[in-house]
């Protein structure tokens, strides 16, 4: 198969400009390697001296040598930013969140992806089941790591089940091949009541362990159960008691790991120590904070650099009142820090309201997850402030859309309020709360 990228756009006064290439040439190859997509490019684009093939509009092939430092970019942006087709899943997993979700949405939401490429891209978790020889073989060649793994199970068969798809098992081994190639991986477990938790959860942690050092971290997560499962298979909610079971589980292998590797290695979402009314762990426990894209340590991390800062401002008397919106889930620790701000700052009132996920189902309790018409419904004649604060994973990546596609503005509109998305996590949304709204 021929693969022809088209340009879309040429830096002025790149190198790519000095030649003369223009945006809707197509690059065909670098050095008479075939570009098959972003990976190859970047790979073979970092070479000081380039054999570039350009294929003009009109059909006409310009063969261009170029001499430049390593690692210089040649200023070419493609039409696909992936210079591929993503890659669709291939199975059919009793735990996918998109089954779950209900018709009318946009159809970008209903795309499964799994593609090996997004994992270095995006911090995607892949299952490997849609991976050739030849992906890995690139994966190994161009040194891409980490490389994020959903494993769900240890157990072939069982995999196969949980993935309804008769690969899944036989998938697995290509972690021996990363392994075996030193690439650096991180992995995860939806856990599912019943079905891969208890003995089947032991044995996945155990057999995951002989990896170490080059898996660095594997998150046990609760599957996401919404209103919307007829028809699927039958999963049922964790209790308190299966959260404080599960949690004994991983604290005891994290002991063991610890005296054994120094790392804690497996490691437990946040919404299991919510469930189980526990504390979160402290920051020692997270090695690094390898998974907070996943929801591991991100409440203790939030609290931890909101202390950080609360005691690095003195306070003031202003008058000030606003609001801030969040799921169920941070819920307990946004009231927390909201409570202690308004003992520095003796005149601010913070409201805090959680959003119960009637779109969902209540079992939903993430932020990430709440749609603009949760929110309006809640919060309609609710005290407001001069400010409603929402934090930025209630949106599309980069735009001011809820999942339900209700604009910022139009929550803005339906609530007459000044709505402002700030940074749900880290340093960054501590500085809005502690400084920014209050100077």
């Amino acid at each position: 198969m021929k693969h022809e990228h088209i340009i879309k756009d040429v830096l002025p006064g790149s190198i790519a400009d000095e030649l003369g290439i223009e945006a809707g040439d197509k690059l065909i190859s670098i050095n008479n390697n075939e570009i098959e997509d972003v990976f190859d490019y970047h790979f073979y684009v970092n070479d000081e001296e380039l054999v570039l093939l350009i294929e003009k509009p009109n059909g006409e092939e310009w063969e261009l040598e170029i001499e430049k430092d390593y690692e210089e970019d040649l200023g070419i942006e493609f039409e696909q930013g992936f210079m591929d087709e993503y890659r669709s899943c291939h199975n059919k997993c009793m735990f996918c969140f998109i089954d779950q979700m209900p018709e009318g949405m946009r159809d970008t939401l209903y795309f499964k992806d799994d593609d090996s490429r997004l994992s270095f891209l995006q911090g995607n978790y892949v299952t490997l089941t849609n991976m050739s020889d030849h992906d890995i073989e690139r994966i190994v060649r161009y040194h891409l790591e980490p490389i994020n793994i959903s494993f769900q199970t240890t157990n072939p068969e069982l995999r196969c089940k949980m993935l309804h798809n008769r690969f899944a098992g036989d998938a697995l081994k290509k972690v021996d091949t990363l392994y075996e190639s030193g690439i650096q991986m991180n992995g995860q477990i939806v856990l599912c009541k019943g079905i891969n938790d208890g003995e089947e959860l032991e044995r996945s942690i155990r057999d995951l362990s002989k990896y170490v050092p080059c898996l660095q971290s594997v998150s046990v997560v609760p599957v996401g159960l919404t209103k919307y499962r007829e028809g699927l298979y039958p999963l049922e909610p964790f209790t308190r008691e299966d959260a404080v079971k599960i949690l004994d589980t991983i604290h005891r292998w994290q002991d063991k790991f610890y005296e054994e590797y120094g790392i804690h290695f497996i490691h437990a979402g946040d919404e299991w120590y919510i469930l189980a009314g526990e504390e979160m762990p402290e920051e020692e426990r997270y090695d690094g904070y390898l998974q907070l894209e996943n929801g591991v340590g991100m409440l203790r991390l939030l609290e931890n650099e909101f202390e950080e800062a609360y005691e690095k401002v003195d306070g003031d008397d202003r008058d000030r009142e606003l609001s801030i919106a969040t799921g169920f889930l941070a819920y307990p620790y946004i009231q927390k820090m909201a409570s202690k701000i308004e003992e520095k700052y003796s005149n601010t009132q913070i409201h805090v309201y959680p959003i119960r996920n009637d779109f969902f189902g209540e079992l939903i309790t993430v932020s990430g997850l709440i749609t603009g018409q949760d929110l309006i419904h809640q919060l309609q004649n609710q005290k407001l402030g001069d400010r409603l604060l929402l934090p930025c994973n209630m949106f599309r990546s980069q735009e001011e859309v809820f999942l339900d596609d209700i604009t910022l503005a139009q929550v803005e509109d339906a609530l007459q309020v000044r709505a402002d998305i700030v940074k749900s996590s880290g340093q960054d949304f501590i500085d809005v709360i502690v400084n920014e709204i209050l100077e």
